[in-house]
């Protein structure tokens, strides 16, 4: 190594987070916010950060996409009986990161997770790409596998198989939804003084409060 990360320094700049100056909805200004994202960040504005834990406690992370969100929480998808899928299914609660360095901000929102409608599934599902939907047939997501050569053969395999035709959606594979309890909303400020409103759902309702730095 070249360079000593604790070295590494960035003094953040960016607007001041006023507790007057934001809706009384986090979904709202989430909605803000990551309308911003996309256009600072490109591609990579929906990339977010997911944590579970399992049936002993502990915890797991991985990053992947937000693919909707609204009032009622944020969607992703994946295999059901991936590591996520399991942690999920013993601990139905999750909190997920928003990081976008352009605009010095970051979200983090926690919360009881939920399956999807099968019929919200299959609208996204229908929506990929077609190598994406034969993806989902081709990946046992998180088993041990022998190689490489493993996954071209079931490539092979599944794009013989659906030759011609529709690929149907796996039943193993579709939407979870974060129904959030918490919203952290972080704006990067100079001298690490940065400004942080958290939303916290209490009977029914959304509080809000500022934090320290």
């Amino acid at each position: 190594m070249t360079r000593n990360i604790a070295d590494i320094r960035r003094d953040y700049e960016g607007g001041r987070l006023e507790e007057d100056q934001v809706p009384d909805e986090p979904t709202v200004l989430f909605d803000e916010w990551m309308s911003l994202a996309l256009e600072s960040e490109g591609e990579d504005g929906n990339v977010m950060t997911l944590a579970t834990v399992d049936s002993q406690g502990l915890p797991h992370a991985r990053v992947l996409l937000l693919k909707s969100h609204d009032e009622q929480g944020l969607v992703f998808y994946t295999n059901y009986h991936s590591h996520k899928g399991s942690e999920l299914a013993n601990v139905p609660y999750a909190a997920l990161v928003f990081w976008w360095p352009s605009l010095a901000r970051q979200v983090r929102v926690e919360g009881r997770v939920e399956q999807v409608s099968t019929d919200e599934s299959n609208a996204y599902f229908e929506s990929r790409p077609r190598a994406s939907q034969l993806g989902a047939w081709i990946a046992t997501q998180s088993v041990v596998i022998p190689g490489r050569q493993w996954i071209e053969e079931r490539r092979q395999r599944f794009e013989q198989a659906y030759e011609g035709q529709a690929v149907p959606r796996p039943v193993h594979w579709g939407g979870y939804r974060v129904i959030p309890d918490m919203f952290e909303f972080w704006q990067g400020q100079p001298s690490r003084l940065h400004d942080r409103l958290r939303f916290e759902r209490r009977d029914g309702r959304w509080q809000r409060f500022r934090l320290a730095p």
